[in-house]
């Protein structure tokens, strides 16, 4: 058969002759594999011994690298302590003083009419003049006629409801006449009813003696009945025409109210001004027609303006508990135009008819007098109200960028600041009023430190600094001073005043500049200083 590995043909091995399958053919190998297998196992443990040896090599150095280091550092000397210095700001103070304050609060609002009016047709036309005036923001005098509607139809209702009262006033004096007729011929029957009474009297007396007879009797019993028909009829007359003339008289007082409508009527065909003021709106035109209760101008009152602004729930409680009340409240309101402020004096006289709680306030007016200046205020203006608060007695000014948070500003005492929780009543301006937490002589930062804590070292601006490490006695604990104004450290007094003089200012003036403008003079001192030198 042939050889699978090198494809030569070989004699077949009788089964009898073939190994044992414990052993794989791999097994048998001739002696040349058998030199070459252990050649290359040689190879493989003298490379794993170099590498063991080099790893033992390495740990033994980087062990003696860390006992030398570690010795070398045991053996060295432990160095001078440096002392921390805590910094000083330099600051700004102001000395506490209690006095009795009334500050004044500045509220907003605006201008408005307090007496405006809708002038309205009361009857219907067409309009047939207008007054020249008759323009939006042109001011017009009491009683000038500004519309004027055809009064055609109302004159001649007028002259209609004259006549008819003319024409009753005549029926009743006719009817008069006519009673006081009836009135003689009631008298006359009167007489005539006597007369034959008496006739009839006589009459009775001539037949009981027998010189009359019954005839003559009975013909002046007759006319005695004549003459009572007559009366009565008379009588009888004059009520009907007195009821009449009541009649006529009602009549009368409806035709003169007929005949005063139609004046109005007329009248009423001039649409005046009621009063000096200026006019807000017009719709009136020449040829336009109007109906009655068409509004045809506005008009607002020139010399009647109230401002009205909104107090806080504070505000308002603050003065409506003084002893001199909210109203009659003298306040300054004041209207910027053209970059200048004009004011004019007011007075608080009434409060809003409800509470402004869409703007959580009080709503207030106070009527605006007269001011010696030539400008003229109209309601819609923005103005700025000055009020004067309540007095607080023993109270403290300080500015507010003294008070941080709320309620807490910061004192300075022998250099090192200290906490203080304080009541503010109000603020004025810039100012915050202090009822509770202060004490006259107090020195209170109004400088603002964005790290600022109690236990903050401080220096007023011009004091001198100690030298540097030199205790600065505080609670037994050394405070040197650490210069942060400028490379070459604070000014001295002498440089202070030195500078103050040179710029013609305060002492004062200097400190109430800012930081940078102060540390621009001293170095320009400085400079000019070296240069002299």
């Amino acid at each position: 058969m042939l050889d699978k590995v090198s494809g030569t043909e070989t004699d077949a091995v009788p089964a009898t002759d073939t190994v044992p399958s414990a052993f794989s053919a791999q097994d048998v190998k001739s002696p040349a594999a058998h030199e070459k297998t252990e050649s290359r196992a040689g190879v493989i443990v003298k490379r794993s011994a170099l590498i063991i040896i080099q790893s033992v090599l390495m740990i033994g150095v980087l062990a003696g690298a860390f006992v030398m280091t570690k010795a070398m550092l045991a053996d060295k000397p432990e160095p001078s302590q440096r002392r921390a210095f805590k910094p000083v700001y330099t600051v700004e103070t102001v000395v506490a003083q209690a006095m009795n304050v009334q500050p004044n609060f500045i509220a907003y609002g605006q201008t408005v009419a307090a007496r405006t009016i809708d002038l309205r047709s009361l009857v219907s036309g067409e309009v047939v003049a207008i007054s020249p005036k008759l323009e939006a923001g042109a001011r017009v005098d009491a009683g000038d006629a500004l519309v004027t509607i055809d009064a055609f139809e109302f004159e001649g209702a007028l002259q209609e409801a004259r006549s008819n009262l003319a024409e009753a006033q005549a029926r009743i004096a006719e009817n008069e006449a006519q009673i006081a007729l009836e009135q003689s011929k009631l008298s006359a029957a009167e007489e005539q009813l006597k007369f034959a009474l008496d006739d009839v009297a006589r009459a009775e007396q001539l037949r009981q003696r027998g010189t009359s007879t019954q005839q003559q009797l009975d013909a002046r019993r007759l006319v005695q009945s004549q003459r009572e028909q007559q009366l009565a009829l008379a009588r009888d007359t004059i009520a009907v025409q007195e009821a009449r003339l009541e009649q006529l008289r009602a009549s009368l007082a409806r035709l003169e109210w007929r005949v005063a409508q139609a004046q109005r009527n007329v009248e009423s065909t001039v649409l005046k001004a009621p009063f000096a003021g200026v006019v807000r709106t017009s719709s009136a035109q020449v040829g336009r027609n109007v109906t009655a209760n068409d509004v045809v101008v506005s008009l607002y009152e020139e010399d009647a303006l109230d401002a009205k602004f909104t107090l806080t729930d504070a505000q308002y409680g603050r003065l409506q508990t003084d002893e001199v009340g909210l109203n009659n409240r003298t306040v300054d309101v004041t209207w910027t135009v053209g970059g200048k402020g004009y004011t004019w004096p007011a007075t608080i006289d009434r409060l809003g008819a409800d509470i402004a709680s869409a703007r959580g306030g009080v709503e207030v007016f106070a009527s605006i007098g007269d001011a010696d200046h030539r400008v003229t205020l109209r309601p819609g203006a923005f103005v700025e109200v000055k009020v004067p608060d309540r007095t607080f007695e023993g109270a403290f000014i300080i500015p507010d960028q003294a008070v941080y948070g709320r309620d807490t500003v910061y004192i300075a005492v022998e250099g090192v600041l200290e906490e203080r929780t304080v009541e503010i009543a109000a603020f004025e301006g810039e100012n915050a009023i202090v009822t509770a937490g202060l004490k006259p002589g107090d020195e209170v930062l109004i400088t603002r430190i964005t790290e600022v804590s109690a236990g903050l070292n401080v220096r007023k601006e011009g004091d001198v600094d100690p030298p540097r490490g030199q205790d600065r006695p505080e609670s037994g604990e050394g405070r040197p001073t650490a210069s942060i104004d400028t490379p070459q450290g604070r000014p001295s007094p002498e440089e202070v005043a030195a500078i103050v003089k040179a710029n013609d200012m305060t002492r004062d003036d200097f400190r109430a500049l800012p930081p940078p403008e102060r540390r621009a003079m001293i170095a320009k001192y400085r400079a000019s200083d070296k240069v002299e030198n």
